[in-house]
């Protein structure tokens, strides 16, 4: 009989609990899950538009048809081994204190909670500028008012139940698809142009437009260990977790590529594009009509954006505030709803105080707490292979130790690409963004007598 180690044991244990856990959770299955992961990880083929004139509609292509080979898709198998080992509620904020212990898994936790309180108050400001391009009354202290309305109004229906946001996530997935389907249909039969040329724009340098363009893509494919976030509710999770993440990644290259590169092949005009294009592209492709839906299909899909991320997020502080990280209040779960809906309204009104402010430069700087819990779920994933290398694993990382280097190595190059790259206000600020991390432990830790609760999982 093969020895195991305590560590291994350990795992066992701790799946386990996670697991009758999990069972007071509600929980949903596939359908939903995957509609609520695409509405976080894409929502449309919206945002993005402006890849094609900074890098050229050649460049901007490859760029969105095989960044995921070397970012989305091994952080995808890395989330996927570790979840097949742990499958936790908060997920990878967990796997990284599993992996390096508290003060590493404390960290993970609070930039992912922090840092997105930067993204989720520009959603819902977004909305509003939307609308205001057919309400133009819609400024001001009315602009902010209403992105609140919106914010409160997801937060109220998360709150309900992850049934609710999931469904809500199929309807929004459903009205947003309707005209994008149109509109590819209409540019089917009406292509007149090479939508790969000019491969680069004319005269700008190589590594000007290489570097906006891969910023672009790598935002674009972003974000694919927060389906761990809400692992307790997930139906079977250790196979949900696996084909949900086979299922997205194509999604999203189809919803990146397919519109725009047929768009382009009937308009032929990238030196246009620009943020939201896609409205305008559909009101001359498809008329005054097509144009109206696509502009609906916006807002929804800032709509499944922001309804996304605000379960995703939520589940993070309140399983840390459950772990002793965070005061035991804010980890409560709703008897009714079983939802952590103190950690939802705390982080709504958060979102809503920063959706007063003009925030939308400051979303450069989240990136870096994004890069920074990337590669901590990435570097978990070997770490865990050294700590219990026995342990069962129901998804492994295919290729072995080639397998895993790949896994690491190309993301960590990517990261490190996108932060030299850095605007010089980001190098400026992001820092402090993250030090916020350190600081926290410490006051929570020794200020206020916080103590984490043991981990059941790979103790010495």
């Amino acid at each position: 009989m093969d020895k195991v180690s305590g560590e291994e044991k350990a795992v066992v244990a701790t799946t386990t609990v996670a697991q009758s856990g999990a069972a007071q959770l509600r929980q949903i299955g596939f359908l939903p899950l995957l509609a609520i992961f695409y509405g976080y990880t894409a929502g449309g083929p919206f945002g993005y538009e402006a890849i094609f004139t900074d890098s050229g509609p050649g460049m901007a292509l490859l760029f969105l048809t095989f960044v995921p080979l070397f970012w989305s898709i091994p952080i995808s198998m890395a989330s996927a081994e570790l979840n097949s080992i742990l499958p936790v509620q908060g997920g990878f904020y967990r796997w990284s204190r599993a992996a390096f212990g508290d003060f590493w898994g404390f960290q993970c936790g609070w930039w992912n909670w922090t840092g997105t309180f930067l993204l989720n108050s520009l959603y819902g400001v977004l909305v509003m500028d939307y609308l205001s391009l057919y309400l133009p009354w819609i400024t001001g202290t009315v602009k902010w008012e209403g992105a609140c309305v919106v914010l409160i109004i997801l937060a109220l229906l998360n709150a309900r139940g992850i049934q609710v946001a999931g469904w809500l996530s199929v309807a929004l997935l459903v009205a947003v698809m309707i005209p994008v389907a149109w509109m590819c249909v209409t540019a089917l039969f009406h292509m007149h142009h090479n939508p790969v040329l000019p491969f680069t724009p004319p005269g700008k340098p190589f590594g000007s437009v290489f570097g906006r363009g891969l910023a672009l893509a790598m935002w674009n494919y972003a974000g694919y260990e927060q389906l761990s976030s809400s692992t307790g509710e997930m139906k079977n999770p250790q196979k949900m977790f696996v084909r949900i993440l086979a299922w997205n990644t194509p999604m999203n290259i189809l919803t990146y590529t397919l519109p725009t590169t047929l768009a382009i092949a009937m308009l032929g005009n990238w030196q246009e594009w620009k943020t939201d294009y896609i409205v305008t592209a559909a009101r001359l492709i498809g008329g005054p009509l097509l144009g109206g839906l696509m502009l609906m299909a916006a807002i929804i899909g800032s709509l499944s954006l922001a309804n996304s991320t605000i379960l995703y997020t939520t589940r993070i502080p309140a399983t840390m505030a459950q772990d002793g990280y965070l005061p035991a209040w804010l980890g409560k779960i709703h008897a009714k709803f079983q939802t952590p809906v103190r950690a939802i309204f705390v982080s709504v009104v958060i979102y809503c105080v920063l959706a007063r402010y003009p925030v939308e430069d400051l979303v450069n700087i989240y990136i870096w707490t994004r890069i920074a819990t990337t590669l901590l779920t990435l570097f978990a994933a070997w770490r865990m292979r050294v700590k219990a290398p026995g342990a069962e694993r129901s998804f492994r990382i295919p290729g072995g130790t080639l397998g895993l280097a790949y896994v690491i190595i190309f993301p960590v190059i990517l990261c490190a690409v996108k932060v030299l790259q850095s605007e010089d206000y980001v190098v400026r600020y992001a820092p402090l963004l993250l030090l916020t991390g350190p600081v926290a432990y410490a006051i929570l830790r020794y200020g206020f007598k916080l103590v984490p609760k043991a981990q059941p999982a790979f103790e010495p």
